[in-house]
């Protein structure tokens, strides 16, 4: 279920009802904690924040058009998606991030390599989500790119 929408404002005019107030906070939840450098945007049909090419230039590797990606949400047709960049690469924080997950929620789990999906608007630690947003810095996520994608 991918967006056509070019702006976030658009995204979240375009979200079905029941997922407007999750999507909401969870946007908020995000800009709030996120260290200063990121940027939100779009990519992908989804909201996307990134590394700016005024601070990494070269881009993204896949598509040297865009700018370095880090997280991304997205309201799918059975969940609330979080794509983090940063779990991927990272495995002490992917550890830090599943560890701490029961502390914050009732529900199990249900995660991929990147993406942390939610069935339920109710179930998203919010408070996780922000203490997540705030582990790393655009120069730490430059660094750790580099280190495991760019050859």
């Amino acid at each position: 279920m991918q967006s056509a929408a070019q702006s976030p404002e658009d995204y979240m005019k375009e979200l079905p009802e029941d997922r407007v107030a999750a999507m909401q906070q969870l946007r908020s939840t995000i800009k709030d904690n996120l260290p200063k450098g990121f940027k939100e945007g779009m990519s992908y049909g989804m909201l996307t924040y990134v590394v700016p090419f005024e601070l990494y230039p070269p881009g993204y590797h896949c598509a040297k058009d865009q700018e370095l990606p880090f997280i991304s949400i997205a309201s799918q047709k059975n969940s609330i998606n979080i794509y983090h960049m940063g779990i991927y690469a990272d495995e002490n924080l992917l550890n830090w991030f599943v560890s701490e997950f029961p502390n914050h929620s009732k529900t199990k789990l249900d995660m991929g390599k990147s993406c942390i999906r939610f069935k339920k608007p109710e179930s998203i630690p919010f408070e996780l989500i922000a203490d997540l947003c705030k582990k790393m810095t655009p120069e730490q996520w430059i660094a750790l790119y580099e280190k495991n994608y760019r050859r």
